[in-house]
């Protein structure tokens, strides 16, 4: 394309992507962004309201009682951080936080016990709370 000073090229203003090295570089970073992203809308099934921390077992030796008392202490901090913390001033917001908090380790004791039971490691323990 030629500019207004007969030179060939872009002029001042004008934009144009000729170099096909360019061209799928762009393309490839684009690509890589959109399946990075994916998984990450495809790992947990919550509602908007909903709060979820994962617990790792691989680590944990779930036949000791070092290993499930471990685990007790990991599903009491996921409980923590999925419901939040009110205001110290908040007194109905401390009792709601107390029932959230039991509501969310009764959710994942099943999982707990299934795994004790079998004394299994290696698996997640997802620990929820509808805020």
């Amino acid at each position: 394309m030629e500019g207004r000073t007969g030179k060939s090229g872009p002029t001042k203003g004008e934009a144009t992507m000729k170099n096909p090295f360019l061209i799928g570089l762009t393309a490839a970073l684009i690509t890589a962004g959109a399946i990075k992203a994916a998984p990450a809308f495809a790992e947990a099934p919550v509602t908007p309201d909903t709060n979820v921390s994962f617990v790792q077992t691989r680590d944990l030796d779930l036949g000791t009682d070092a290993g499930q008392r471990q685990l007790e202490r990991r599903i009491a901090q996921a409980a923590r951080e999925v419901c939040g913390v009110p205001s110290d001033l908040d007194l109905e917001g401390k009792n709601d936080l107390r029932q959230c908090r039991a509501d969310a380790v009764a959710r994942a004791t099943g999982t707990r016990d299934a795994l004790v039971a079998a004394a299994n490691h290696g698996e997640v323990i997802a620990v929820t709370a509808a805020r």
